[in-house]
């Protein structure tokens, strides 16, 4: 019984870590989650999907700074979180 419960708690902790590692797609995630992101607040979140609605899906991460406000430094501050899934 308590193998099947260290085994249980291992797999917690492994489906945690790697969740916290999980990177935040800019073209599915929504505005709490894109709010997440270092330099990214919920101004700036609702910009994004905005921008994405009306544009389309971001290629690269280095497309934000087409999204008013979002400039190269906010854009270096994210890329090691963000993807744009492809």
């Amino acid at each position: 019984m308590k193998m099947k419960k260290f085994y249980l708690t291992m797999i917690l902790v492994l489906f945690l870590a790697t969740s916290a590692f999980a990177k935040v797609n800019l073209n599915t995630a929504g505005v709490e989650e894109l709010a997440t992101l270092p330099g990214i607040g919920t101004v700036k979140a609702e910009a994004i999907v905005q921008y994405r609605n009306a544009n389309g899906q971001f290629n690269k991460i280095e497309d934000l700074t087409e999204v008013k406000g979002i400039g190269d430094k906010i854009v270096i501050k994210i890329k090691s979180e963000a993807t744009t899934g492809k």
